[in-house]
């Protein structure tokens, strides 16, 4: 049985910084393992929606928006919710932040659907797109951040 996941790590690491690369030593086989589980739950979630609705070139590509403001508003609310209970199981932002929705989200499909669109001859649709996008996804974020972090504070007062 292996050593339990030490609760200081924090999965989100940033190779710049001297202290973080030292937390892939700690368990790096655990979080790794976890994130490309999570990984592929939503990559293959995304798939499926993504076959449900195809679109042409020049149209505006709905399933790949609706997936990554989706999965933005989820981020928010993930984050919102792991900062209300403490963070949470060590495993919970590596597995269902970085894996679930990072795979579920699709941010270098958003970037092969605007180039494909000015290829194709529809800049209006690709701007479009790609404004609706990025600011959409701030907001998500946003939105379901603070949704969700005062609901948790209501229910909290009770």
């Amino acid at each position: 049985m292996s050593e339990p996941l030490d609760p200081r790590t924090d999965p989100d690491v940033d190779l710049r910084v001297p202290a973080d690369r030292r937390e892939l030593t700690v368990r790096p086989a655990t979080v790794l393992g976890t994130i490309a589980a999570g990984g592929v739950l939503g990559a293959l979630a995304r798939a499926g929606l993504q076959h449900l609705a195809p679109h042409a070139p020049t149209g505006f590509p709905w399933a790949t928006f609706g997936v990554n403001l989706s999965g933005c508003l989820l981020i928010g609310v993930l984050m919102a919710t792991l900062a209300h209970v403490g963070g949470g199981h060590p495993l919970a932002r590596p597995f269902l932040g970085v894996g679930v929705l990072g795979g579920f989200t699709t941010f270098s499909t958003y970037a092969v659907d605007v180039q494909q669109a000015l290829v194709a001859g529809a800049p209006g649709t690709a701007v479009a797109y790609l404004a609706a996008t990025l600011l959409g996804a701030l907001v998500a974020v946003g939105l379901g951040d603070a949704a969700t972090a005062a609901l948790l504070r209501r229910r909290a007062a009770r």
